[in-house]
C-alpha cells in the first residue's frame, strides 16, 4: 500500500511538473497546406498568440500536397510528446478517409486539441434565377427533378459535399458539374451557365455584395459573422437538421501528454474567442464555439457524416 502510494505520488509530481514547464522549447506547427490558405491563416494567428502566452517559439511548417494529406501523415508519425501539432481541417481528417486511401486514421492516430473556425458556406445563385428565397428554390427543384445544376469546386470536395448533403435532406434532384477550383465555378454560376453552388462564405461574400450573386441562405444554425443578414438555409429551407461547416483547428499525435493537450486547449479557447476573433472575422472565418459531446465526440460525428453522404451519392475520385 506504502508503495502503491509513493508511486502515484511520483506520477503526480511528474504531471504536475511537466504541465508546469510545458512547453520549454520550441513547439512545431504541420499546416499541411501552402502558405496563404485558410488553414494556414488560421494556424498562423493562433501560433502567435500561444507563442505570446506560453513563452516559446511556435514554428509553421508548411508540408503541402495530396489535398492535405501528406503533411497530416507526417502529423500522425511524429512524436507524441506535445513538441508536434497539426493544423488540422475537415478536409484531410473528415472527408478524405473516406474518398480515398490514406497513411493515417484520424481517430485512432490523432487527438483534436480544439477548434480554431468552423466556416459557414453559402447557397448562391445569379441574381435572375427565379427562386425569391431559399423556400421557393426547394419548391421548383423538387418540382423538377435533373432539370437544375449545382457546381462545386471539384468532386468530393467539401463544397460538394456540402451540396449534396442539402439536396438529399431537401429531396432535390440535380445535376453536378465539378470545376477544377471555385473560382471558375463561381463564374459559371454568375453567368447563369450552372444554376448553383454551396460554397464558403469566404470566396462569395464579395460577389454577393457586388450584386452578382444571390445569397439564399447559409450552411450553420446561426448566420455568418460576414452575411449577418442572410437567413440559415435550417430556417429559410425548412430543414433544421441542416448544419454543415468546413472546420479548422489543431490536433496532436495519439498518446499526446494530457496535461499538455488541456494546457493547450485552453489558451486556444481564450485566443479564438479573446484577441483573435476579430482578426479571424475580418478573414472571413467564423471562430468556432464549443461542440457538443466534446471535441473526441465532434471528430467522429463529422467523419461519419461524411462517409454516409458519400456513401449515398456514390461519389469516387479518380
Amino acid at each position: 500500500m506504502i508503495r502503491w502510494l509513493s508511486l502515484l505520488a511520483c506520477a503526480l509530481a511528474a504531471s504536475i511538473s511537466f504541465a508546469q514547464g510545458y512547453p520549454n522549447r520550441p513547439v512545431k506547427v504541420i499546416v499541411p497546406w501552402p502558405p496563404g490558405q485558410a488553414t494556414d491563416i488560421a494556424a498562423r494567428l493562433v501560433a502567435l498568440k500561444l507563442q505570446e502566452s506560453l513563452g516559446q517559439p511556435f514554428v509553421v511548417d508548411n508540408r503541402p500536397g495530396a489535398g492535405g494529406s501528406l503533411g497530416t501523415a507526417i502529423a500522425a508519425t511524429s512524436p507524441a510528446d506535445g513538441y508536434t501539432l497539426l493544423a488540422a481541417s475537415s478536409g484531410p481528417i473528415s472527408i478524405m478517409p473516406s474518398l480515398q486511401k490514406v497513411q493515417y486514421e484520424p481517430q485512432k492516430d490523432f487527438v483534436l486539441i480544439g477548434l480554431i473556425t468552423r466556416n459557414p458556406y453559402a447557397l448562391v445563385v445569379n441574381p435572375s434565377f427565379p427562386a425569391k428565397n431559399a423556400k421557393d428554390f426547394v419548391a421548383l427543384l423538387k418540382a423538377n427533378p435533373d432539370k437544375y445544376t449545382f457546381a462545386s469546386s471539384g468532386t468530393g470536395a467539401t463544397a460538394h459535399l456540402l451540396a449534396e448533403l442539402f439536396n438529399s435532406m431537401a429531396g432535390i434532384k440535380a445535376r453536378h458539374i465539378p470545376y477544377k477550383g471555385t473560382a471558375p465555378a463561381m463564374t459559371d454560376v454568375m453567368n447563369g451557365q450552372v444554376d448553383y453552388m454551396i460554397e464558403t462564405v469566404a470566396a462569395t461574400v464579395g460577389q454577393v455584395r457586388s450584386g452578382r450573386l444571390k445569397a439564399l441562405g447559409v450552411s450553420t444554425l446561426k448566420p455568418a459573422a460576414a452575411m449577418p443578414d442572410v437567413p440559415t438555409l435550417a430556417q429559410a429551407a425548412g430543414l433544421p437538421e441542416y448544419d454543415a461547416a468546413a472546420w479548422i483547428g489543431y490536433a496532436a499525435p495519439a498518446g499526446t501528454p494530457r496535461e499538455a493537450i488541456e494546457r493547450l486547449s485552453s489558451e486556444i479557447q481564450k485566443a479564438v474567442h479573446g484577441e483573435l476573433q476579430e482578426k479571424l472575422v475580418n478573414a472571413g472565418l467564423d471562430p468556432a464555439d464549443a461542440p457538443p459531446g466534446g471535441l473526441g465526440a465532434f471528430m467522429k460525428r463529422e467523419q461519419e457524416r461524411y462517409a454516409a453522404v458519400i456513401k449515398a451519392a456514390d461519389i469516387k475520385v479518380e
